[in-house]
């Protein structure tokens, strides 16, 4: 596969799309703080160009979701709409509910999820017909060993995870913190069904086009979306998996693997860290910006 090109700046390929689908988590925000260049390039893409798309793995639902955007100072000059794991994950409840409870795995913050659902969530390993993780109970202190023993439980009776957060890990402040793709991922290890909401799965891209239809009344064509992400097994893969070109800002969670001992982009690491998922970029940035 050809290496991506270095971009210096969205301005320098922004003439050649129509919309953006963005990331949100790594690539305009850490979960402390705003990124004020990531924030700039993007009102600056949707002032002159067209419709800012944010599509995010969050299990909150699009306007808790925007809430918190808000809290950090991102406001809608800067995006279009907002779409989340957390809006296609209750798609997938609202089919399940009736089946019987839910064992319901994850903090105590992502009870909006549920709202408005009618959903028993009394569900445990033994018991549930289902199960729904948002995440690790405690991300910041919990480990993989102590879910083991629930997970096989359930993993023997077969019961379907649906999935709210396909990401794996995610960077919070200077912190690596375990997301819910990590718990799916020990699950399936067990033998347990799982069913994934966000990025790279197809339910959550469905809905940012039927956003950018109701923006533009039209059909954007998929060479016209530029996809902005930093999650390798999310973003890149499933831009991949859409067809659709992707700057990959690679110096976020995966900077040990892509960046050299001064912090700055290695193309051969670069190149190894794609190659090994079968993965490519049409481009590749240490930050999202306007320009350099």
């Amino acid at each position: 596969m050809t290496s991506p090109t270095l971009l210096n700046g969205l301005a320098d390929v922004a003439g050649d799309y129509d919309a953006i689908f963005c990331d949100i988590w790594g690539v305009i925000h850490n979960g402390r703080q705003h990124f004020p260049p990531a924030y700039e390039a993007l009102r600056r893409f949707k002032a002159e160009r067209g419709p800012v798309i944010l599509i995010s793995n969050s299990p909150r639902p699009r306007a808790d979701l925007i809430s918190q955007l808000a809290s950090l100072g991102i406001y809608d000059n800067g995006f279009s709409d907002v779409i989340s794991s957390g809006d296609a994950t209750r798609e997938y409840l609202r089919q399940f509910a009736p089946k019987g409870s839910c064992w319901r795995v994850g903090p105590m913050r992502d009870d909006v999820l549920y709202q408005g659902l009618e959903i028993d969530l009394s569900g445990k390993p033994e018991t549930a017909a289902f199960i729904s993780c948002s995440g690790p109970f405690d991300d910041e202190n919990d480990t993989l060993d102590q879910y083991q023993h629930a997970f096989t439980i359930a993993a023997q009776r077969k019961i379907v995870m649906i999935c709210a957060n396909p990401d794996k890990v995610v960077q919070r402040g200077d912190q690596i913190i375990m997301c819910a793709g990590s718990l799916a991922d020990l699950y399936a290890s067990l033998g347990g069904p799982v069913i994934m909401a966000g990025k790279p799965y197809p339910p959550i891209y469905d809905l940012c086009y039927a956003a950018l239809e109701k923006l533009t009344g039209k059909t954007v064509a998929k060479s016209k979306i530029l996809a902005v992400g930093d999650g390798l097994p999310t973003d890149v893969l499933g831009a991949n998996a859409q067809g659709l070109d992707l700057v990959f800002v690679a110096a976020g969670i995966h900077a040990i693997e892509a960046t050299d001992d001064s912090g700055r982009l290695d193309p051969l690491r670069l190149k190894t860290l794609l190659d090994i998922q079968m993965a490519h970029a049409r481009y590749v940035a240490d930050a999202l910006r306007w320009s350099a």
